[in-house]
């Protein structure tokens, strides 16, 4: 997608975030020289990844606001719906099949007023998934149901605010089924047993294990968000299925994590009557300018590259009654909430519906708080007319124990599979559906897996003549700052031994081009295999290079030294890439790509293409794709992207595993061709386990 506006040769300075001094960034500090005062590795141009981001999440939204703006009239609005039922579907991929759901209640709790009874049903085959059910007493016919869908609790459908809502529901004549997410409540998928003190995750849960198993789920083309979502969906099947629930009023409402996924229900199942999401609408583009991580399910395939929004997944349910359930002091801007409502708004009046939606924004902090829920309930109570309840009734809270529906608290103890589980079986089955790639058809594989394009001409390039190799003296090095894409510097370091010209030195055919791992500037100084480079290479120019998001243009975004956390700017900027259809290695293949573009263009026709780490696999990729790289030298390349699809408690970060990069090609495939073809030498390879090492 291209991105809303060039960016001119004035907005350098501000993508580099100067003034420089201040922009620490806690990479390891190097000397040159063991003897010599340590130098700090500096990122320079920290804010570079996050402007071009926000320019291109800004292009996407525009997409969805000119089709938003040309709705005109009752048939404009009818046919948007249907657009974005169609674009939902397309982002969030088929619906599996359709199995039995072998329900059964293990338990009942009985009450004043209503009875729990504890669920277990399966969503897939093997895969169980842990409920509680709501049951009015004392009341004649069909009532109105709710699927309840939780937040990042870690004990699921216990925590105090969603047993609040489901009860207080239930209290007013709705039947409530809640169900635990994935990675929460009594559905941990990676279980250590402490003994004395239960069954617990060896992650500590809830987003923690949405991260590790959905990160590694996107390796065989899955969405996390999906398979939540379809949790839901099979949480719907069965709460139709009971003969109390009337069919024809079923809602659905969940906070946080749970709005997320309320609002993700809305757009992917057409039976919701009515749908109130707590915590969650606002805008892709608002998280995207406040430097907002999002859960892995939170971030949708292809979500932005198609126009989509958070509020086109509630304009699929119009003209249905929803409300958008907000907070003042929200990290989900509320800003974003009314913007939300406003589009909703004129959808829902082209639709002769403009009650049916409403915004609701309490005054305090994230969470299903009182306000809210109660805003909830007379929405609800208005759609179904079942109660003329205002406000909350008393409420008496269970202790986590009480509701559990599996032995000890984990459905593990029933021998559930684990979404790994699943990982894995589709991992072994891409394997053998690919078989051996050939030659002619790993260029087009690689292509489209990572969304690359063949853009024209020779990039333009910067010589950043205060910014040499700070691991070297200044008159023996310099640094470039290659265009890459508009709003995109590739930072190339030059090793020589006469002072530089006013452009790249030519004349030397022989290049070696360096991929760095963390940072080039530091690897010049301390990496052995670069120093084996050059005395092996003595004739060749010597080139190091940073593509987007590593060295030099390490984002310092998200978070003080938040780099490599789950929630980390290099995890914010490879959500975004998911959801912009333009995965962040794909995006750094692209960087040396262009940077091989110009050293050709410059002479040299003859590269030695070497890569540690996380540039090792640039490296690879970029050599399988380019004429002029000869020859390949990897250093701790990864294995294979199938290891880490199969390995539960691999260590590799989120912009090194491509959506569905295992329906194309995996690595051993670029490296049988660079061994065939390219005088491949790789040593030290690292397994799954190996990505974050230093």
């Amino acid at each position: 997608m291209p991105t809303s506006r060039p960016v001119l040769r004035r907005d350098f300075l501000r993508l580099a975030g100067l003034p420089v001094a201040s922009q620490l960034t806690g990479l390891t500090a190097f000397s040159a020289d063991p003897a010599a005062p340590e130098r700090t590795a500096l990122n320079r141009f920290p804010r570079m990844m996050q402007e071009w981001l926000v320019d291109q999440v800004a292009a996407a939204q525009e997409i969805g606001n000119k089709r938003r703006d040309a709705l005109k009239s009752p048939e404009d609005a009818k046919a948007y719906v249907d657009l974005v039922r169609g674009l939902i579907r397309e982002s969030f991929g088929p619906e599996p099949e359709k199995t039995p759901l072998n329900a059964r209640v293990t338990s009942i709790t009985d009450r004043d007023t209503y009875r729990i009874e504890k669920v277990v049903f399966e969503s897939r085959p093997g895969f169980l998934v842990t409920g509680n059910l709501y049951v009015p007493k004392g009341r004649q016919g069909p009532m109105p149901g709710v699927v309840g869908t939780c937040g990042h609790s870690l004990n699921g459908k216990a925590e105090g605010a969603y047993q609040s809502f489901c009860q207080g529901l239930a209290r007013m004549g709705y039947v409530v089924l809640i169900f635990d997410p994935i990675g929460q409540g009594e559905r941990f998928q990676y279980i250590k047993d402490e003994g004395g003190k239960g069954l617990k995750s060896r992650y500590g849960g809830s987003v923690s294990e949405h991260i590790q198993c959905g990160n590694q789920q996107g390796l065989v083309g899955e969405f996390f968000g999906a398979w939540r979502a379809w949790d839901g969906v099979r949480a719907l099947d069965y709460l139709l299925s009971r003969p109390e629930v009337d069919p024809q009023r079923v809602g659905v409402s969940g906070n946080s994590g749970g709005g997320t996924m309320t609002t993700w229900l809305a757009g992917v199942d057409s039976r919701w009557t009515m749908a109130a999401p707590s915590c969650f609408v606002t805008t892709f583009l608002h998280n995207a300018e406040n430097e907002l991580p999002a859960d892995t399910e939170q971030c949708p395939p292809k979500v932005l590259a198609l126009g989509l929004d958070h509020s086109d997944f509630l304009a699929a349910m119009a003209p249905k009654p929803v409300i958008i359930l907000a907070k003042e002091r929200d990290f989900f801007d509320a800003r974003g909430s009314e913007e939300s409502y406003q589009r909703l708004k004129k959808l829902y009046t082209l639709l002769g519906a403009p009650d049916n939606v409403e915004l609701f924004i309490g005054p305090t902090y994230h969470g299903y708080t009182q306000e809210n829920r109660e805003a909830m309930y007379r929405f609800f109570n208005k759609a179904t007319a079942v109660s003329d309840a205002q406000t909350e009734p008393v409420l008496t809270l269970e202790k986590d124990p009480e509701l559990w529906a599996a032995p000890k608290g984990q459905v593990s103890e029933l021998k559930s599979k684990t979404v790994m589980d699943f990982t894995t079986e589709a991992s072994k089955a891409l394997a053998a559906q690919r078989g051996k790639i050939s030659a002619e058809k790993l260029g087009p594989a690689i292509r489209e897996a990572l969304r690359l394009t063949a853009p024209e001409g020779v990039p333009d390039y910067r010589i950043l003549r205060s910014s040499g190799a700070r691991g070297y003296p200044s008159k023996s090095s310099c640094c470039y700052a290659v265009e890459t894409e508009p709003g995109v510097q590739t930072f190339l370091t030059r090793l020589f031994e006469e002072a530089l010209t006013s452009r790249l030195p030519r004349g030397q055919k022989r290049a070696v081009l360096y991929i760095a791992h963390h940072s080039a500037d530091a690897e010049l100084a301390l990496e052995p295999m670069i120093q084996d480079l050059i005395a092996t290479e003595k004739d060749a120019a010597f080139f190091a290079c940073d593509p987007r998001g590593i060295g030099e243009s390490r984002p310092n975004t998200c978070g003080v030294d938040q780099f490599l956390k789950p929630y980390g700017s290099d995890y914010f900027y490879a959500a975004h890439g998911l959801m912009l259809d333009r995965p962040v290695l794909g995006q750094r293949v692209q960087d040396v790509l262009r940077v091989i573009d110009l050293l050709v263009a410059n002479g040299h026709a003859d590269i030695h293409l070497a890569g540690r780490g996380w540039g090792a696999l640039v490296a690879a990729i970029a050599a399988s794709l380019a004429p002029a790289a000869k020859q390949v030298t990897l250093k701790n390349a990864l294995a294979s992207w199938s290891e880490v699809a199969e390995t539960a408690d691999y260590q590799w970060p989120f912009a090194l595993l491509p959506h569905g990069v295992l329906r194309h090609f995996d690595l051993p495939d670029c490296y049988d061709f660079l061994a065939a073809q390219k005088a491949l030498k790789s040593v030290e390879p690292w397994g799954a386990a190996d990505g974050m090492n230093a």
